[in-house]
């Protein structure tokens, strides 16, 4: 009797379980309720029936839980309509109750947009996260910055999401913006749908940016709507799939009305979907078979075939509509749940630190050791805020975690899900899930784990800064809170660095370019209440070297007691471009001229030379240095010795290596009107630019150009003034290389001329 009370109490318990919602406060009792159903399977021979079931029943319902999760990044290039896209995605999956504009006339702003200065600008500066449900699938979605300077946030948002919306606007294509997102997507094999926004606007052609995406990202894409109308006369979208028509009514939006296809679209709609069939049959074979049998496709056929596609990243499938106008967002939504992945459909591997950094594949399962990863830090009212990716385990409220990068054990105090700037007190998360945690210390990029396996997880790529300021506080009494701002800031941003120049002694901060320094000279202002004076901007130049030179120095010095001795003898080389290494240190000795403990010494003292070059006093990059013999004195010898060898060494052999200057060139996108195409081609090359492309979009032309970052300071008034306040442009970093010989001259004499200052 006992027993049978026993089975049919699990049961019931299974029971309510697996038809628990994904909602996130069931989600939580679920988790609790399975993990009770752990401990009481116990009281069962593992071998029993019930025993059996029940496990299968937990598998099923954790893989049901994780098939209804979606964590989603939308990313585009500067003023697509990410943040409006993301405020109407909110609106109608019931997480705010009224929409609010960018730059809103009510003052309010839209919800993602949190900071007062992102309100001010119009503009993103920080990822934001948030979840809302949409036809009973929880969906975690990150909002990223559109502009350059903030790269890192979009960098570290791909890095933990299993799939993305990219949006491009149907008058601006395919921009600058867009190619470098699209590469970070490639980076993290991170699945994507399109979505053409901006329908409404004058010049919208959708057409245009369709192959424009196919020329320029490589997508191997094709539409699954088109357009009802454009620009004032856009109505609503068809569905290439199903083969209706939806139109958007209600004060916004809310209300879809599905029809027929309009009789003049017709013959339009089925040549697009014939397109868009052909397309998915060259990567999907099951599909192909059907196409070339010339047997009739059924809309859960082609559905089925396009989501295979676009998880397997070979398919991008193209939406469209205006999220400004409220049109199209809730069709994009489904296409979310229907064509990009769950967890458990993406691959995610972990490194084992106890097994030489061995590949580990992780199965997102609940029952697995925890393992998530720290992607962002922020400072919030109670300390540091830490967002968490969880790729397996589950994670709750006062357990124990171990940091694997530091090797320290510490508390989870608080556990919260986020939305913009508010947050959600929860008790438990599990595998899949994008949460915070306050008063865990640690750095961006740290995995944790609960300590019985010792995982990490591969990191981000982090861009170098490209631009300088010297900085300084204007009042004394507030140097606490200088450092302090600069500290949080350093901590939160991988891109944004403080250093110290040894020559003047003022502190440094570099990023990469104008505005995100002036971003953050800013919020020193609002936050710290620290006003701060700036320098003049410099640019990060580099040196290398052309040439081999070798070496020979010996390292002598007695003056009473033990003396100083190192001989140390090889050569030095530059490395090949695009190498990617800054330096590279070889041990070449045969026997033991150079007794091995002293190597390390001279390896950095090597290292220590190569941060300063000789000719303007930038780092030196893309060089190899060989040892490859020497001498040692058996009483004299030391550590000091050799790194000081090595130092005179590399300063001895570097004027003979033939050294250059490389500085940081940036790939340029501007847009005018064709009218003042001379007078920017013109400026561009006074600016020692150089042009590499020249597109015609009806009245605008847009050019693509490579322009030294030493001379873009001011070029947005200087192209306001050019094209009176018609023109616009986009910069990002693409690459150190090496400078004219007057211009190194130039650099040198100026470098001579601030040391005698």
């Amino acid at each position: 009797m006992a027993s049978r009370s026993a089975r049919s109490s699990t049961t019931r318990l299974l029971y309510s379980l697996c038809s628990a919602s994904i909602n996130p406060a069931p989600l939580q009792s679920s988790t609790s309720a399975m993990i009770a159903v752990s401990s009481h399977s116990r009281h069962f021979s593992a071998g029993s029936a019930a025993a059996a079931r029940m496990r299968e029943d937990k598998v099923a319902w954790w893989k049901d839980s994780l098939h209804k999760l979606r964590n989603i990044g939308i990313s585009a290039h500067i003023d697509s309509g990410k943040t409006t896209l993301t405020e109407r995605v909110l609106y109608y999956t019931g997480k705010i109750d009224e929409i609010h504009e960018v730059r809103g006339k009510d003052g309010i702003g839209a919800k993602m947009d949190s900071m007062d200065l992102e309100r001010e600008k119009g503009i993103t500066i920080q990822s934001a996260a948030t979840y809302c449900t949409w036809k009973d699938y929880q969906v975690n979605i990150i909002d990223t910055p559109g502009h350059v300077d903030f790269t890192i946030e979009v960098e570290r948002a791909l890095r933990v999401l299993d799939g993305a919306i990219l949006v491009l606007c149907s008058v601006g294509g395919v921009q600058s913006q867009s190619i470098t997102v699209d590469r970070q997507m490639r980076r993290y094999e991170v699945p994507r749908v399109a979505f053409i926004n901006k329908l409404d606007r004058m010049g919208a052609d959708p057409w245009k940016v369709l192959n424009q995406a196919r020329t320029k990202l490589r997508h191997h894409s094709a539409a699954v709507q088109i357009p009802i109308g454009l620009e004032d006369d856009f109505n609503g979208l068809v569905d290439l799939v199903i083969m209706k028509a939806y139109y958007f009514h209600g004060s916004s939006g809310e209300e879809i009305v599905t029809g027929d296809i309009p009789a003049n679209l017709e013959e339009l709609a089925q040549e697009k979907r014939r397109e868009l069939i052909e397309t998915v049959s060259e990567v999907d074979d099951k599909l192909a078979e059907s196409f070339l049998s010339d047997e009739p496709i059924s809309a859960s056929e082609l559905e089925e075939a396009i989501r295979r596609a676009t998880v397997s990243r070979k398919f991008v499938p193209v939406f469209m509509g205006s999220a400004f106008k409220n049109k199209g967002v809730q069709p994009l939504l489904d296409g979310v749940l229907g064509y990009l992945p769950c967890p458990t459909e993406v691959s995610n591997y972990a490194l084992d630190q106890s097994k030489n950094e061995e590949k580990v594949t992780l199965t997102g399962s609940l029952s697995g050791p925890l393992v998530a990863l720290a992607f962002k830090l922020e400072e919030g009212r109670f300390g540091q805020l830490t967002y968490l990716r969880i790729y397996e385990g589950v994670i709750k409220k006062g357990d124990f975690i171990i940091n694997v990068n530091t090797g320290k054990k510490v508390k989870v105090p608080r556990l919260v899900r986020m939305h913009s700037n508010e947050m959600e007190d929860i008790q438990q998360a599990h595998a899949g899930q994008i949460v915070a945690v306050f008063g865990v210390d640690c750095a961006s990029g740290d995995t944790f784990t609960d300590g019985s396996v010792k995982y990490t997880m591969t990191s981000m790529s982090v861009p170098e800064p490209v631009m300088s300021l010297a900085i300084s506080a204007v009042c004394k009494d507030s140097g606490g809170n200088f450092s302090k701002a600069l500290n949080r800031f350093q901590k939160e941003d991988p891109t944004f660095r403080v250093g110290l120049d040894p020559e003047s002694s003022q502190t440094i901060i570099s990023g990469m370019g104008e505005l995100h320094l002036d971003i953050y000279v800013e919020r020193m202002r609002r936050e710290y209440k620290v006003e701060a004076t700036v320098g003049k901007p410099h640019v990060n130049f580099r040196e290398t070297i052309t040439q081999r030179a070798e070496f020979d120095y010996l390292h002598k010095k007695q003056s009473g007691g033990q003396g100083q001795y190192g001989r140390i003898i090889g050569f030095v080389e530059p490395l090949p471009q695009g190498s990617g290494t800054k330096l590279e240190f070889e041990n070449m000795l045969v026997g033991q001229a150079i007794p091995s403990n002293f190597v390390t010494a001279i390896e950095k003292g090597f290292r220590e030379a190569a941060n300063s070059g000789s000719l303007i006093g930038h780092p030196v990059e893309n060089i190899r240095i060989v040892l490859n013999d020497g001498a040692a004195h058996t009483v004299d010898s030391s550590e000091l010795a050799f790194k000081l060898a090595a130092i005179y060494a590399f300063r001895q052999c570097y004027t003979n290596a033939k050294p250059v200057i490389l500085e940081p060139v940036m790939l340029v996108e501007l847009k005018f009107i064709t009218e003042f195409q001379g007078t920017v081609t013109g400026d561009i090359k006074k600016r020692r630019g150089m042009i590499v492309g020249n597109d015609e979009e009806a009245d605008d032309c847009v050019l693509t150009a490579h322009v030294p970052l030493n001379n873009m300071f001011g070029y947005s008034t200087a192209l306001r003034s050019m094209t009176q306040g018609k023109g616009e442009f986009t910069m990002e970093y693409l690459e150190h290389s090496q400078v004219s010989q007057d211009v190194q001259t130039q650099l040198v004499n100026d470098n001579k001329i601030w040391r005698l200052d």
